[in-house]
């Protein structure tokens, strides 16, 4: 009990402290010289804003990262130097951009592939048990295990950073998926894997309350990579030690995450265009331009991210009824993807007319 109450005074005090630092980089990043916190790219496929906004949400997301992890320290004696050093040079792939560091996107995917492999290795993180059994004989191979890895991590980081076009999409999405994982980890007694997710939620939320409905802050790309690779390994480690649940159910947590990126991709090549290019032909893109003849553009861009969640929401509840089923969650998991076609292709066709 009394270790409860510490956790939830250090909680508490960091809650203040995070919101404190979004409030100020929310309110300061204007005032930088040369404005090189701010978003003044009004013409990119993925700009739904009009007027110039503080890219800096992924600065004040690192700060307090790490500001928590010094919390963590003193509550749990552990002090994590390899991940809490790959968190900033992750960051730091997205925040070169944020800079307006002209990277192309094939110079920032090998920095991040070269990141991740040195997690997988130094850390190191495996997937233990995936419910396919012809894989799970492949996953004791290190350098399969390795690859999987790796292409779980892209897919996740990438998928984080193309649905970051909306406020409060990606935040949200991530609030949900991170509460979920609380809620299975704390009822399997990992409090202090918890706690460690509870934080990145609070961090999440504060940056919230800057970004929707009204955005005064975006997370930037530092903070769409920092926080897709954060709930990526969060869901690794949270299927790792909980192997009663299914894998596919953890797979149905991050299918919108991954859905976009693999459609994307594949859509990309039959359209022969590079796939690492960004277009304005994603699914929440489309739903916008529904939802913006019936609210406005301004007003559109929050209900876009309420609508898409709220779905999300109801199409993830019948998988954790059946979360430890292999079977039901594995059907359930090719279902969504039957529906996302069919929805994606409703509304490709109505923005067509």
């Amino acid at each position: 009990m009394e270790n409860n109450q510490i956790e939830l005074s250090f909680l508490s005090i960091f809650t203040l402290i995070s919101f404190f630092i979004f409030f100020i980089l929310s309110k300061y990043s204007y005032k930088i010289k040369n404005g090189i916190l701010l978003d003044q790219d009004f013409i990119k496929p993925q700009a739904f804003h009009k007027s110039a906004i503080a890219r800096s949400g992924g600065l004040a997301g690192i700060i307090s990262l790490n500001i928590f992890f010094i919390i963590y320290y003193l509550i749990f004696s552990r002090i994590l130097i390899e991940f809490l050093f790959l968190c900033n040079l992750m960051f730091l792939v997205g925040f070169l951009d944020d800079l307006k560091t002209r990277i192309s996107p094939s110079k920032r995917l090998a920095l991040m592939i070269i990141f991740l492999f040195a997690l997988i290795f130094c850390i190191p993180i495996k997937i233990l048990n995936i419910d396919i059994p012809f894989i799970n004989i492949l996953l004791q191979n290190t350098i399969f295990s390795s690859l999987f890895v790796l292409l779980c991590f892209l897919f996740i980081i990438n998928g984080a950073n193309l649905i970051d076009g909306f406020n409060g999409l990606l935040s949200i999405n991530l609030i949900i998926i991170n509460s979920v994982l609380v809620y299975i980890n704390l009822n399997n007694g990992n409090t202090e894997f918890s706690v460690f997710i509870i934080g990145q939620i609070i961090i999440l939320l504060s940056f919230l309350l800057f970004n929707f409905p009204h955005a005064k802050i975006f997370l930037g790309d530092s903070g769409a990579y920092l926080f897709g690779f954060l709930v990526a390994k969060n869901v690794i480690l949270t299927n790792n030690l909980n192997p009663g649940y299914s894998s596919f159910f953890f797979c149905i947590l991050l299918f919108y995450l991954f859905f976009e990126v693999f459609f994307s991709f594949f859509r990309k090549i039959l359209q022969k265009k590079s796939p690492i290019h960004p277009d304005n032909k994603h699914l929440h893109m489309l739903l916008f331009k529904k939802i913006s003849f019936a609210f406005g553009k301004d007003k559109g861009n929050y209900v876009n991210s309420i609508i898409i969640n709220l779905v999300y929401v109801l199409l993830i509840l019948p998988a954790l009824i059946f979360a430890k089923d292999p079977v039901i969650s594995r059907y359930w998991f090719f279902s969504l993807i039957i529906i996302y076609l069919l929805i994606y292709l409703r509304l490709y066709r109505l923005t067509r007319n």
